[in-house]
């Protein structure tokens, strides 16, 4: 199975919940359990909250991509907002945590693998894999 899904979702909170969805039956149809649903649905939530957050545009949209191919699911999340410098990320402080910045430490430990492009100016690039009785 080589299959790929594209969406171009409107930068509105209320759309969300279609990414999440269609991650979730994709996942389902590939054979992922419940609990490796889920934590694709929140992941995939978490790319696609940060898109519309920094896509301040509400007349723009984000490009969501999912490949289902064997034994793994890639996603893909690109906006055209405002990005941000990579290099001055910092892992959160969970003994203090803050109401925002999350998002990135959620997707690295709910997926397997994660890789992120971002520029000021320019938007963000979000790659998500997870991969199939791993």
């Amino acid at each position: 199975m080589n299959d790929k899904i594209s969406l171009s979702i409107p930068t509105k909170s209320e759309y969300v919940s279609v990414a999440r969805l269609t991650s979730s039956v994709i996942a389902n149809n590939m054979g992922f359990d419940i609990e490796e649903i889920e934590d694709i649905k929140v992941a995939v939530g978490e790319a696609c909250n940060n898109a519309v957050l920094h896509t301040h545009d509400v007349d723009h949209t984000f490009d969501l991509s999912f490949f289902a191919e064997n034994e793994k699911l890639i996603i893909e999340v690109k906006d055209s907002g405002k990005g941000f410098a990579l290099d001055s990320y910092r892992e959160p402080d969970l003994e203090n945590p803050k109401e925002h910045g999350l998002g990135i430490f959620i997707m690295k430990s709910l997926m397997d693998d994660l890789k992120i492009d971002s520029e000021v100016g320019k938007g963000t690039f979000i790659r998500m894999t997870k991969y199939l009785n791993r």
